[in-house]
């Protein structure tokens, strides 16, 4: 079983957008990655806002249950 998505970027496209990444920080990898993590928090914040604004009914039971934060599961 694959653990690509479905929609997956072609290779290149995401060979592309890593060395894009990489640049904007600087060619720091480590900077790359502290700023990705801060984007992916940024949007799993935005996706549990929106899935709280978006009623049962109306998404019939399709919206998976948010995912525990690793610094709620923590404390």
């Amino acid at each position: 079983m694959s653990a690509a998505p479905e929609n997956s970027f072609h290779v290149s496209d995401l060979d592309l957008a890593a060395d894009q990444a990489v640049a904007a920080c600087g060619g720091d990898a480590r900077e790359t990655v502290k700023a990705l993590l801060v984007a992916n928090d940024f949007l799993e914040q935005q996706l549990d806002e929106l899935r709280a604004k978006v009623s049962t009914g109306y998404a019939r039971g399709r919206l998976p249950p948010s995912r525990e934060r690793k610094d709620e599961a923590d404390g």
